[in-house]
């Protein structure tokens, strides 16, 4: 195992809430460039930022449940865990790459990898699928389903950074693992809350036959 990389800590002093720098309509990208604020790197990070604040609705619907069930401590942490790494990739998203310098908060392979055990610890206790899932059953789900459709926006602008060499690969990699670890939660919470889960039936409509 490869020693852990050393992020630099945040150089951020924030002591008023306007600044008035950005009333023309742009802003500054790590480096100094400035960019109009409806740029495809601040659509990402601006919904990446909105990605933060479901997720963390979704540590707050839980955080009641932790004191008697230890499988919630252990995800309201992976939360917090992942409310950080989505600030790190902002930092990517923020910062062109030939202002990328080695202390600049990244997401790596071992982020994905460990989302991946994530997923894999709770989905043994679900049953398989044979069809959709119905959003629905608790609050928690409805949190999580929301970070998951949020979560696949910011994946498909960075799809298009990617494709243009402006970021790494890596991030839609991670956005793509932490889509379908909040589909996978957004299942375990309605199983620990012992809701019914629902799924998609094409006949079950106005128009279809439910014979």
């Amino acid at each position: 195992m490869r020693d852990k990389k050393k992020y630099r800590d945040p150089k951020i002093t924030i002591n008023r809430v306007y600044t008035k720098s950005g009333d023309s309509g742009t802003t500054s990208l790590v480096g100094g460039q400035k960019v109009p604020k409806n740029h495809p790197r601040i659509y990402a990070y601006g919904d990446l930022d909105e990605l933060n604040v479901v997720i963390g609705g979704c540590r707050e619907w839980i955080k009641e449940y932790t004191q008697d069930n230890q499988d919630f401590m252990w995800l309201y942490n992976t939360l917090e865990r992942v409310q950080n790494e989505l600030f790190n990739l902002g930092t990517m998203l923020a910062t062109p790459t030939k202002d990328m310098g080695p202390q600049i908060p990244v997401i790596a392979d071992e982020d994905v990898v460990q989302l991946e055990n994530d997923i894999d610890r709770v989905n043994k206790d679900l049953s398989t699928l044979a069809s959709f899932v119905l959003p629905g059953g608790s609050q928690a789900n409805i949190w999580f389903h929301l970070g998951r459709t949020v979560c696949r926006r910011v994946e498909r602008q960075c799809i298009s950074l990617s494709a243009d060499g402006e970021i790494s690969l890596i991030v839609v990699k991670y956005l793509n693992r932490l889509s379908d670890a909040l589909f996978v939660w957004s299942r375990w919470v309605n199983l620990q809350f012992n809701c019914n889960e629902h799924i998609w039936q094409p006949n079950n409509t106005s128009s279809g036959s439910k014979k």
